[in-house]
């Protein structure tokens, strides 16, 4: 097993698993319900008959009352399908501590789809950058979880991130909606605000993990550099005075609270969290903040 997934990893993957059920009361999160006409147990609600609808499903005690033909409704058990999308854009792989964003984001991945695959979800993993890149096709069962390392393990950052091109092609590939949980720093010079809304509009519960290195936030550089753009390759010559970092600082503050505003507006769950922080504590703030178990 790699260093990102060791024996270590695994155990704490069966706690976090053991914490999520009890946060969420012992209830499976697989058990989400729709409103279809069927022979579920559960009425839920009804419809104006249309012709060619079947007989069995109207309602007659309704007709004998109103004299209006309609239809039952009920409620069937569905499966939740869970889609894990990974930035691998050149940024998330810019490491200036210990760890990158994107090690953290695949170790956060693999905790999230080994709780939704313990919970007899469906799970893709869906890596992105400048455009959608190979998938883990839905998967379903905890013992499906070495595959998931497996492919965590091949991906490789680079490239520039597009938010809104690669959410569309998401949305146009996929027939099925369900939670689509994005793990990104969003640096994305095109915005996001229309990749977030393009999901919302299509259907999808969108659940922005927004990663954020605090050397990053904080960088203790001081007079002349050139510095470069990590995903464009761009360079600028720049004077770093401490007035500058106080003013960097700020616009990013700014950002991040752009980002949760958007998402807030968009009725999407956000979540911000600084990758110093180690994956399992951040896992169980995911959990308590709520957005992921429902």
């Amino acid at each position: 097993m790699s260093v990102l997934f060791d024996e270590a990893f695994l155990r704490r993957l069966e706690y976090l698993h053991m914490v999520s059920r009890k946060v969420y009361s012992g209830k499976q999160r697989a058990e989400r319900r729709s409103k279809k006409v069927g022979s579920g147990l559960e009425f839920a609600d009804h419809r104006d008959y249309s012709p060619g609808d079947d007989f069995r499903y109207l309602d007659w005690q309704v007709f004998a009352r109103m004299e209006r033909m309609l239809i039952r409704l009920h409620e069937e058990e569905e499966d939740l399908q869970i889609y894990i999308l990974l930035d691998c854009s050149r940024s998330m792989s810019l490491s200036l501590g210990e760890i990158s964003k994107f090690d953290q984001a695949a170790k956060i991945a693999a905790a999230l789809a080994y709780v939704g695959l313990a919970n007899l979800d469906r799970v893709a993993i869906v890596p992105f950058g400048e455009k959608l890149e190979q998938r883990l096709p839905p998967t379903r069962g905890k013992n499906q979880i070495f595959k998931v390392f497996r492919f965590l393990e091949s991906i490789t950052p680079g490239g520039p991130t597009r938010l809104n091109a690669s959410l569309k092609q998401f949305v146009h590939q996929n027939k099925r909606r369900g939670m689509a949980v994005i793990l990104s720093d969003f640096y994305d010079p095109e915005g996001y605000d229309d990749a977030l809304s393009y999901l919302r509009y299509n259907g999808y519960e969108p659940f922005a993990i927004h990663l954020v290195d605090e050397l990053e936030m904080t960088p203790s550089l001081r007079g002349d550099l050139s510095v470069v753009d990590c995903e464009t390759g761009e360079v600028k010559e720049i004077t770093v005075t401490p007035r500058m970092l106080a003013r960097y600082k700020e616009v990013h503050q700014e950002f991040c609270r752009n980002l949760e505003a958007c998402c807030k507006q968009r009725q999407a769950s956000y979540f911000r969290t600084a990758i110093q922080v180690p994956w399992d504590e951040i896992v169980l703030r995911i959990f308590r903040a709520g957005g992921f178990l429902k």
